[in-house]
């Protein structure tokens, strides 16, 4: 059964229970209802920092926009494998928005500029822009974390349980969704989907893996997985929920701006029955350049679902951003028309 999703979880006559014992979380999953549309609503004026902006900025912008630019012919793709038009779950009925960052960490995105305490206003204005613009579809607001933060030498930090969890929570309370991302470094694949497998015992957490960042020399090269390492993520997602007997399918990002992000992309596989795979059309710059960028990603027709990454104004000098930004109207004729949207 799909539902529509509203802001918040708390109904009357609804209790949620979630309960973590000897490490292991057990839930029940309330059915939740449509977030109603409204008749108007403010525009945000966004002036956020760029989330992973470090010293030699500058350096990077050039590199990533550069990335951003080359478009290849059609001919030099490969040819699309195992293709699988499904549209599962909630994303039948709605779309989701989710805001982008690293708790604690103001130069790395809105997450990073604006605590729990704040953020509830910041993530309506943006909801409301979008549930404008997407017809009857609900929205589902969304926390993108920041989890793994590719470090020099492509070492990886992790981020806190203690903070994961009070995301997660908060989340959870209103009916939001949280994806982890790990930026993988110079780790594996698997290395990196096994520390976010436990996250999975909470309901409304899905994974994300970004390949930009899969690298020994962050800031100064664009990192890579392979087709089969996606499979492999998949696998162990679809793996853990059926050892632990968990509740509903969860999504797998996987970001791409450059053809070389996924090697082999033509061997990913969109067909786990517990997994939905979202591509991620990442990199900022002009609508021509994100344009060209997303049309280079829907030409993998064997990962239906797609996504699109927005980078607003930043306040740190030289970090890279879209100018001009793209409407949410803009985004919503995409074709294939993305499913979830995120604002870095």
């Amino acid at each position: 059964m799909t539902t529509h999703v509203h802001r918040r979880l708390a109904c009357a006559g609804m209790v949620i229970l979630f309960a973590i014992w000897s490490g292991t979380a057990e839930s029940i999953v309330p059915l939740m209802n449509p977030l109603g549309k409204t008749a108007s609503a403010s525009r945000f004026s966004p002036l956020f920092p760029y989330a992973l902006t470090q010293s030699g900025a500058q350096a990077f912008t050039e590199l990533h926009a550069a990335s951003v630019a080359y478009v290849p012919s059609r001919a030099e793709m490969p040819a699309p494998a195992r293709e699988s038009p499904r549209l599962q779950s909630v994303l039948l009925n709605n779309d989701v928005f989710a805001l982008y960052g690293k708790p604690g960490a103001r130069s790395m995105g809105i997450l990073g500029q604006y605590g729990l305490a704040e953020i509830g206003p910041v993530m309506d204005e943006f909801v409301s822009m979008y549930d404008d613009a997407n017809g009857d579809r609900g929205i589902i607001p969304a926390f993108y974390i920041i989890y793994g933060t590719c470090w020099p030498e492509g070492e990886i930090g992790i981020l806190s349980e203690l903070v994961v969890r009070q995301y997660v929570e908060y989340a959870l309370e209103r009916g939001w969704y949280v994806y982890l991302d790990h930026q993988i470094g110079k780790y594996s694949v698997e290395s990196a989907v096994k520390k976010l497998l436990p996250w999975l015992k909470y309901p409304n957490v899905h994974l994300a893996l970004d390949p930009e960042w899969r690298t020994t020399k962050p800031m100064q090269e664009i990192g890579s997985v392979t087709g089969v390492e996606i499979n492999t993520a998949q696998q162990m997602m679809q793996d853990y929920l059926t050892e632990h007997s968990l509740p509903g399918r969860r999504m797998l990002v996987v970001h791409q701006f450059k053809p070389k992000m996924i090697m082999n992309r033509n061997a990913v596989r969109s067909d786990f029955d517990l997994v939905q795979l979202i591509h991620c059309a990442d990199g900022f710059g002009s609508p021509a350049l994100k344009k060209n960028t997303y049309a280079i990603n829907a030409q993998a027709t064997n990962i239906p679902l797609k996504s699109f990454k927005l980078f607003l104004k930043p306040t740190i000098p030289n970090a890279g951003y879209d100018s001009p930004l793209m409407s949410p109207a803009e985004v919503f004729s995409l074709d294939p028309r993305p499913y979830l949207i995120m604002y870095q």
